[in-house]
C-alpha cells in the first residue's frame, strides 16, 4: 500500500505537493470515501476520483528536450506562444520539471512522473545545473573570487559549484562563463552576474545532473533510457 498523495503524483494527475493540497481541500475520494488526512494509504486496486473524476493510471513517460529560445516552460500559454510541451508528440499528460526563461536556451526534463519531478525540483537534494552565460563586459579576478566565494541574492548566498571562464571578448566586450549552480530559485543565474555589474546576454544550460545536451540541435527531444531514470531517483 502507497500514500494516496503518492500514488495520485505518480499517476501524472499532479506533483505530489498539489496532490496534498487536493486532499486537504476535500476533493478527493477513495472507493467513493472522501479522503483529508495525508497519511491515508490506498491499495493499486482502490479507485480513486479527484473532482469527481476517476484517476487513470497512466504509463510513465521521461523526455530530455533541448529548448530552442522564445519557448515557455509551461504547460500551456494563455496568448498562445509555443510552450515546452509542444515540441513533444504525446498523448500523456507530461509538464516540465522546474523552468527556463522564456529567452534561455537548453536541457529541461518532461515527466508525468510527479514522485520524480517533486526529487528534482526539492532544494534539499542538491541537482546540479551547469549553465554558459554570455555576460556583458570582462570579469576581472576579484570579480571570479567574488563568484566563487558566494554572491548574496535576495538576502541568501549563492556559491556556485564550479565558475570556469570559456571566453573572453575585449574587442566585442563579452564573456563566456560555465557556471555550475544547486539553487532553483527563478532567474538565478542573471541576478548572480547582474549582481556583479555583468548581466547576462545569452543564457545556455548545459547539463542537469548527469544528463547533458549531446546529439540534440535545438527544439529537438529523446526518451530517457530506464537507466537514466533510475539513476535520477538515486539521487534522493
Amino acid at each position: 500500500m502507497e500514500r494516496l498523495q503518492k500514488v495520485i503524483a505518480n499517476s501524472g494527475y499532479s506533483s505530489r505537493r498539489k496532490a496534498e493540497e487536493l486532499i486537504l481541500a476535500g476533493k478527493v475520494k477513495v472507493n467513493g470515501l472522501l479522503i483529508t488526512e495525508l497519511g491515508y494509504k490506498v491499495k493499486e486496486t482502490d479507485d480513486i476520483q479527484i473532482e469527481n473524476t476517476h484517476l487513470k493510471k497512466e504509463s510513465k513517460e521521461y523526455y530530455l528536450l533541448y529548448k530552442p529560445e522564445k519557448t515557455i516552460t509551461s504547460v500551456r500559454d494563455e496568448v498562445g506562444r509555443t510552450t515546452v510541451v509542444d515540441l513533444i508528440p504525446t498523448s500523456k499528460r507530461i509538464y516540465p520539471v522546474g523552468r527556463l526563461d522564456y529567452d534561455t536556451t537548453g536541457i529541461i526534463l518532461l515527466t508525468n512522473d510527479g514522485e520524480l519531478a517533486n526529487i528534482l525540483m526539492h532544494p534539499s537534494f542538491l541537482v546540479e545545473k551547469t549553465y554558459i552565460a554570455k555576460v556583458e563586459g570582462t570579469l576581472t579576478g576579484k570579480e571570479f573570487d567574488h563568484l566563487k566565494n558566494g554572491i548574496i541574492i535576495e538576502g541568501r548566498k549563492v556559491i556556485p559549484q564550479r565558475v570556469k571562464l570559456r571566453l573572453k571578448n575585449k574587442a566585442k566586450n563579452f564573456s563566456k562563463i560555465e557556471i555550475t549552480i544547486i539553487e532553483g530559485r527563478n532567474h538565478i543565474v542573471k541576478k548572480v552576474f547582474q549582481a556583479i555589474n555583468h548581466p547576462v546576454l545569452q543564457l545556455k544550460r548545459e547539463s542537469y545532473a548527469f544528463l547533458n545536451l549531446e546529439g540534440l540541435k535545438k527544439g529537438s527531444y529523446r526518451k530517457l533510457t530506464i537507466k537514466e531514470v533510475k539513476k535520477l531517483y538515486s539521487l534522493k
